[in-house]
């Protein structure tokens, strides 16, 4: 790719929410520059919601400028109040070590780090150079460039002092002077000359600006992209059962492939631009299938395949691909208890031993236990007429008896009567 055009790509893409000087930006991304994003470190896994920065420093990557990810071991200790409406739990040094790894491992998979790179991402954790600080010499050093009427005119800080109830402690009102400093310490150690963040970011991106001119005097530039949010103003990443994680362990791949896949239409395109790769010509075609054949959901399968081919890799897609086959009546094998108890988390079950299992259990009576059917005489007429399944294997014999060699998976079979009602028999040791 052409790094000129970075802006142009940003632009088509819906990407850019707010600049210092766009055209300035521009002719400063003729050349290759040090690029730097935030992520708070507030648990071992990014999430969705970090998908979005995250495809914006390998965009800048992808056209030669060097992205640096910051880790915020220290500001993660006092929590940024941008966008929040209350103070957040903090968080021990001993948590936030381990969530920083545990997002340093994850970096390493979208962006390119070797030093043989064109342009080599760099990790940092601002706890490296904050924690060598005292207060005394912070507030002589650093606080006395930052002037509080400035401090008191950003929104993230009048929105909060505004509020009748908790308003702002002091250690959250220190988060912007502390997020300041990196800016200013990135582009002498690091030659940063631009930092991108989320919209509620553009305070302290202003405020890190204002701070490198006055203590190096320098000018550096910023520029903010919309927040993922859906079409009614919620943030995307968001299930009832919590956050959609990039972590395997956390949200499988089969999980994380049905929540793009279910993205609404008033959604999707938005999510195409601003988290996947595809061009602008195909980026057309999904648009206009949208508008005329909704039905179809291409955008959405194209979305969800892509994410989670990236997320997860190639084994990834297979696996969520072969969830979703079975979910859709494909004969199941080769499937772990936590996938088959993902794909049906919503439907009945039953427990039954695993003694009782081997001893045989007919089929009449399984499908009673599980609430498929009402009796033992309506099971029958299930089966008679071909609607009984295990492990969506049609059964149509009455005395049919299951047995261990009928487990899904470790102590799984899954019960179907019809085209879509599901049921588990649950094995117990």
């Amino acid at each position: 790719m052409n790094k000129i055009n970075i802006l142009d790509e940003l632009c088509w893409r819906g990407l850019i929410h707010q600049s210092t000087d766009e055209r300035t930006l521009k002719e400063l991304l003729v050349q290759s520059q040090s690029v730097y994003v935030g992520f708070d470190p507030t648990a071992s896994s990014l999430h969705c919601g970090s998908l979005l920065p995250m495809m914006i420093l390998r965009r800048f990557q992808q056209f030669g400028h060097k992205p640096i990810a910051l880790v915020g071991g220290a500001t993660g200790m006092i929590g940024d109040p941008s966008g929040k409406s209350e103070e957040r739990v903090l968080l021990s040094a001993d948590a936030l070590a381990e969530n920083v790894e545990g997002m340093r491992a994850q970096m390493q998979r979208f962006l390119d780090f070797s030093p043989t790179a064109a342009a080599p991402a760099t990790i940092v954790n601002n706890f490296d150079w904050m924690s060598g600080w005292s207060y005394i010499n912070f507030l002589r050093d650093v606080g006395k460039n930052f002037p509080v009427n400035v401090m008191l005119n950003k929104d993230s800080v009048k929105s909060r002092l505004e509020r009748d109830d908790s308003g702002l402690s002091y250690t959250e009102f220190s988060y912007m002077l502390l997020q300041a400093y990196d800016f200013a310490h990135l582009n002498r150690v690091h030659g940063c000359t631009l930092q991108v963040g989320g919209s509620d970011q553009w305070g302290n991106i202003t405020a890190g600006i204002d701070l490198a001119r006055r203590m190096h005097g320098v000018q550096l530039h910023g520029l903010t992209c919309p927040l993922l949010l859906t079409s009614d103003g919620r943030k995307m990443g968001k299930t009832a059962s919590g956050a959609v994680w990039l972590d395997a362990q956390r949200t499988s791949p089969y999980a994380f492939y049905q929540y793009w896949v279910n993205v609404a239409d008033s959604d999707v395109l938005m999510c195409l631009r601003f988290l996947t790769e595809i061009d602008r010509e195909e980026y057309l075609s999904l648009e206009k299938s949208v508008v005329e054949a909704p039905h179809t959901r291409t955008a959405q399968k194209r979305l969800a395949g892509w994410l989670t081919e990236f997320v997860h890799g190639s084994s990834g897609i297979a696996s969520a691909h072969k969830a979703t086959e079975v979910f859709f009546g494909a004969e199941i094998s080769d499937l772990s208890d936590q996938q088959l108890n993902e794909i049906f988390h919503d439907v009945p079950s039953a427990t039954v031993s695993r003694e009782a299992l081997i001893a045989g259990i007919p089929l009449l009576d399984a499908l009673v236990m599980v609430g498929l059917a009402k009796s033992k005489s309506d099971a029958r007429r299930t089966v008679e007429q071909g609607g009984a399944y295990v492990n969506n294997r049609r059964f149509d014999t009455v005395d049919t008896i299951l047995q261990l060699a009928d487990l899904a998976s470790q102590s799984v079979i899954v019960l179907r009567s019809g085209k879509k009602k599901f049921a588990l028999l649950k094995v117990s040791d």
